[in-house]
């Protein structure tokens, strides 16, 4: 006997009972982020590794240790992409949208990084993109973080999650703070995590969002962030407080978050829960401003937000926010006994979908006899069982039967559709 092939560690298939939520969670945030006028883009999984290099940061996590990458037949290095923005400003500058013009994209899809599975993380995971295009004031970092607490409000999760917001200003101001930083930290490197003894030399700043309660306690004196911002980042800054503020965000300043990319500068934000245990991030963004040029395009203002999918459902289930229409259910179950009665059932059926497109209608097929029919009826959960046999096709009628009552009735076939409309919808 063969040996079975098991899916890749890290890499999960999404099963039928788990694609509904995922389906009710898409066109979720297909719907609201159409409200606000974004339209999708699609760009390939596979890209030039210097895409992720020179966008993402080479000193960055993602790079240094989670890249999937190979090369192909021609020598090239290619990478499965680990992340979304860096995609996204390749194919809109490639396709000429970008300089000179405004642009509001979102994208879904599969996304890569090698690091340890656990629940909620994942080696492939997806991940949900919004991104602006074309404006530099504060008022479009509002629109997004806004659009994000309409969907938390549309799918219930808006009292189960904390908006957490922080300015990390220009890239000089970042550059003056970051040597402040090391030189404070250089002074406890003993102390500090494996992690953060390396990013000391690589990427400072990721050392504030250090999880080591060792390193947490010498940062307390720290030198901090905020000192270093100049005027035009904090009325930037106040700016999309006071726009949140009027439209009756909540939020929390959390001066450690830096996010891990080295593309951001201004704003960033972090939409967290408590529900995930480690996992606490379901919702993560902010500005990029230098990121087009840094990846050959011509100087635009950018600013955008991604979440994982995984992550929220794993959250809409944990706290039961899945709707009963989001769960998939079959309406009507049509069985027959005899070559005529079979031809009538995909007749009906099709009747059904015609005039009552929103029925889930499920014909038996592969024959059987009255008992093994009935017993699949009852096994899928239908509301409502359809039964035809030779006498009634020859009265051009059926038997409809209600799975929950146990109440059966004939009725003519030109009559079914509407009786289960009626019952139904």
């Amino acid at each position: 006997m063969a040996r079975k092939i098991q899916a890749i560690r890290g890499m999960n298939d999404i099963l039928p009972d788990q694609s509904s939520v995922w389906l009710y969670l898409e066109k979720t945030v297909a719907e609201v982020v159409k409200s606000y006028g974004y339209q999708q883009i699609r760009f390939p999984i596979v890209e030039n590794t210097d895409l992720f290099k020179r966008g993402v940061g080479e000193t960055t996590d993602i790079v240094e240790k989670e890249m999937y990458t190979f090369s192909d037949r021609n020598g090239e290095s290619l990478t499965l992409r680990p992340e979304g923005t860096a995609s996204c400003v390749r194919a809109a500058d490639q396709a000429g949208l970008l300089f000179n013009q405004t642009q509001r994209l979102w994208y879904t899809g599969p996304m890569f990084r090698y690091e340890r599975p656990q629940k909620g993380r994942y080696r492939q995971f997806h991940q949900i993109g919004v991104e602006s295009f074309g404006m530099a004031t504060a008022d479009i970092d509002a629109e997004l973080i806004i659009l994000s607490a309409r969907l938390w409000k549309k799918l219930g999760l808006l009292d189960q999650v904390e908006l957490q917001l922080n300015t990390i200003g220009l890239a000089s101001e970042r550059e003056a703070y970051k040597a402040a930083l090391v030189e404070y930290l250089t002074e406890f490197k003993d102390v500090l995590d494996e992690d953060s003894q390396r990013r000391l030399s690589t990427n400072p700043l990721r050392i504030l969002d250090s999880k080591e309660a060792a390193t947490q306690a010498v940062l307390k004196d720290a030198p901090n962030l905020e000192d270093f911002i100049g005027d035009e980042s904090q009325a930037h800054f106040e700016r999309l407080q006071a726009i949140l503020t009027a439209n009756g965000v909540s939020f929390v300043i959390n001066s450690r978050l830096v996010r891990g990319l080295d593309y951001y500068g201004k704003t960033v934000f972090e939409w967290v829960t408590t529900h995930l245990g480690a996992q606490a991030t379901v919702c993560a963004g902010g500005r990029y401003d230098g990121l087009v040029e840094q990846l050959g395009g011509k100087a635009t203002p950018a600013v955008g937000f991604a979440m994982g999918i995984e992550r929220l459902v794993l959250l809409l289930e944990t706290l039961d926010l899945i709707p009963d229409e989001a769960k998939f259910a079959t309406d009507v179950f049509i069985m027959s006994m005899g070559d005529e009665a079979e031809l009538s059932s995909f007749v009906l059926a099709e009747t059904l979908r015609q005039e009552a497109p929103d029925l889930v209608v499920l014909r038996h097929c592969g024959g059987g006899n009255f008992k093994n029919q009935m017993k699949k009826a009852d096994k899928s959960a239908a509301r409502f069982t359809v039964i035809l046999g030779q006498d009634e096709v020859a009265g051009g009628v059926c038997q409809v039967k209600n799975m929950s009552t146990g109440v059966q009735e004939t009725l003519p076939l030109n009559d079914v559709a509407g009786f289960i409309g009626r019952h139904t919808l």
